[in-house]
């Protein structure tokens, strides 16, 4: 598993690096053709782990529930972070992986409830859901870049 750890924090330093140099106004913007914003990604990336970790494992979720309901699956961008605001959601972002690894390595994750993604993948235990995460956080560190090739 340490090697799932791994992936999921060099993830999302890539995604912060893809930041570097963007406006508030650049990460808000919604390009032609795409349906959100680097920001709602970012935030996106937060939940979903939370999501798919914690709350299906009946655990209370380490980030807002503000935030949660405003970037879950199935919703679109309605809320324009300040700085101040965004800064918090990157410090989410960085922190949480080592969170999930000391959580996990202490055994908090008894109980998962089965979930089947939208993929058509049903994750089934703690071990599936990090690495289904990893799966979907590529997926959006990808649209991230597409989104920012237009801002």
């Amino acid at each position: 598993m340490k090697t799932q750890f791994d992936v999921l924090r060099k993830s999302r330093e890539l995604v912060i690096k893809e930041l570097e140099g963007l406006t508030l106004d650049q990460i808000h913007e919604i390009p032609e053709g795409f349906k959100n914003n680097i920001a709602w990604n970012v935030a996106h990336l937060v939940v979903t782990q939370q999501l798919l970790h914690y709350k299906l494992s009946g655990l209370n979720c380490l980030c807002p529930d503000d935030l949660i309901e405003t970037h879950k699956k199935g919703t679109t961008p309605t809320k324009t972070f300040t700085e101040e605001e965004f800064e918090e959601v990157k410090e989410l972002l960085v922190g949480l992986p080592d969170t999930l690894e000391e959580d996990f390595e202490a055994g908090i994750f008894e109980n998962y409830n089965e979930y089947p993604t939208s993929t058509g993948f049903v994750l089934t235990s703690i071990n599936t859901a990090i690495a289904f995460n990893n799966f979907h956080e590529g997926i959006h560190y990808g649209i991230i870049r597409a989104i920012k090739k237009h801002v």
